[in-house]
């Protein structure tokens, strides 16, 4: 069986590595999922600790709380793709199972909304409501041919066999890659898309001084976005080239964000992370013609200094004033 565990809001790296070393005492198959969230499987710990897959979530369960005072939701199912749904299906701070039954997880995924399907975004919940497919048990049973001829044919087998439970990857042991996230919580559910952009403009600020106060850049970004039931969804671009820089990393954020087609969409968090890191001094930079870009790096280097000095708030963009 696999355990999905989410620990609430996202975590710092170190914290979440803590996570991680602690549920390597259960089983060596565990896979980081960072920044919130880990999958393990326990198939040899069942028998290895005499205990059955839901009494060694309890475990896990009780001892993340008492060393960290976080209350994690875990879902047990027979793949990673049902115990992540299971987990979220559902208030945060319990233990769920779906047992390994056709006839149970046809139970469990009838009624089941077609956001609540891994990698699906609003844009693609649009589309799906108009032609009458709202939810996973009316996507199973929609012919593969038709969902390949609204969404593509890739994206297409993708949902077919999501949402009829089906998942053929393995839960793959690794520790967590090195990464640095920015998170941004709001006051109320923002509805406004200028207001999120605005915030993706301050944590890609955010991330580029953390990463250019380290000597590092990062490969790729991953933007998640929690709504106001709670759900996510999540989607990482890789860049042209390795950077520190804050208008490329704002650019990008911004691009995911367009991606994600948020115009009616209640917002709760907004989390950015950056990934695939590598030294800055190894990566090289793409000449560029005009002054212009020399000149913002200029400009980069001088905010840095100040916020060294007198601290992080010290310098940031005009439009994330307030934040």
């Amino acid at each position: 069986m696999i355990l999905y565990l989410h620990f609430g809001d996202p975590q710092p790296d170190p914290v979440y590595r803590q996570f991680i070393d602690m549920i390597g005492e259960f089983t060596p198959v565990c896979q980081a999922l960072p920044p919130d969230a880990a999958l393990a499987d326990v198939s040899g710990s069942v028998r290895y600790f005499d205990r059955d897959a839901a009494s060694l979530a309890a475990l896990i369960r009780m001892r993340v709380a008492a060393r960290f005072d976080v209350d994690t939701t875990i879902g047990i199912g027979p793949n990673p793709l049902l115990a992540r749904l299971t987990a979220h299906r559902g208030a945060p701070g319990a233990i769920r199972t779906i047992p390994d039954d056709p006839e149970a997880v046809a139970a469990f995924l009838t009624g089941l909304p077609a956001a609540a399907l891994p990698g699906i975004g609003p844009a693609t919940v649009r589309t799906l409501a108009s032609y009458g497919l709202a939810t996973a048990d009316q996507i199973a049973a929609t012919p593969l041919l038709t969902l390949q001829r609204i969404l593509g044919t890739a994206a297409g087998r993708q949902l077919h066999q999501r949402a009829a439970g089906n998942d053929p990857t393995r839960v793959a042991p690794g520790a967590p890659p090195r990464t640095f996230s920015a998170e941004h919580r709001f006051v109320r559910d923002e509805l406004d898309p200028d207001q999120q952009r605005s915030a993706l403009t301050h944590l890609a600020e955010r991330l580029g001084t953390r990463l250019r106060g380290e000597r590092q850049a990062c490969r790729s970004l991953t933007l998640t976005v929690q709504y106001a039931d709670r759900s996510t969804t999540a989607r990482a671009r890789a860049l042209a080239e390795a950077t520190a820089h804050s208008p490329q990393l704002r650019a990008a954020a911004h691009a995911l964000h367009t991606t994600l087609g948020l115009q009616r969409a209640r917002v709760r968090c907004l989390t950015l992370q950056a990934e695939k890191l590598c030294e800055a001094g190894s990566v090289s930079r793409q000449l560029s013609f005009g002054p212009d870009d020399d000149k913002a790096r200029r400009i980069e280097a001088a905010a840095d200094r100040a916020r060294a000095r007198f601290g992080p708030g010290t310098v940031r963009p005009a439009s994330t004033a307030g934040m």
